[in-house]
């Protein structure tokens, strides 16, 4: 069990991040089409896992505006955007935003997917949504970097997590 902090006050975060170095698990999440979409389906590609609570927040939202434009000058490389928010909300706030070069995926189903990348919130207001995280995996999903950002409300170290896929 790792912790976080909301706001100066103590979360407990259930499981860890996949180390470094090792095979990133695969994962099933929901698509805004509401088809599953798989770790697979990214095959060939390197991956920036952007994992937060909800689009519905302002640093979230800025991760996403963030990812977004990085990803446009990135080669061979997805962001997935990946929070607890419905399809439809994720939707709304990418067209909302003119976001279109990343790829929101939500955890309406697929739940175990907390656990296993070790960003499950276990108390506190927020329990049962994601830790803010990045994980980055390269084209054959071995993990090249991870950070669990120490307090929700502030944004990951985009340079640090960009900066592997250089």
């Amino acid at each position: 069990m790792s912790q976080v902090t909301l706001g100066g006050n103590p979360v407990p975060v259930n499981g860890s991040l996949p180390a470094v170095g090792s095979q990133a698990k695969p994962f099933s999440l929901v698509g805004k089409d509401l088809a599953d979409v798989t770790l697979a389906n990214f095959a060939g590609k390197n991956k920036v896992l952007n994992i937060f609570p909800s689009v519905d927040t302002p640093t979230c939202a800025m991760s996403v505006r963030k990812f977004n434009e990085s990803a446009s000058k990135l080669n061979n490389t997805v962001v997935l955007c990946i929070s607890a928010d419905l399809p439809f909300a994720q939707a709304r706030f990418c067209g909302a935003e003119g976001l279109d070069n990343v790829q929101t995926l939500s955890l309406m189903r697929g739940r175990e997917f907390l656990n296993d990348y070790g960003v499950e919130i276990a108390g506190g207001p927020l329990v049962g949504v994601a830790a803010r995280a990045v994980v980055v995996l390269d084209a054959n999903d071995k993990v090249l970097h991870t950070e669990l950002v120490s307090e929700i409300a502030n944004e990951p170290d985009y340079a640090a997590a960009l900066a592997v896929l250089a």
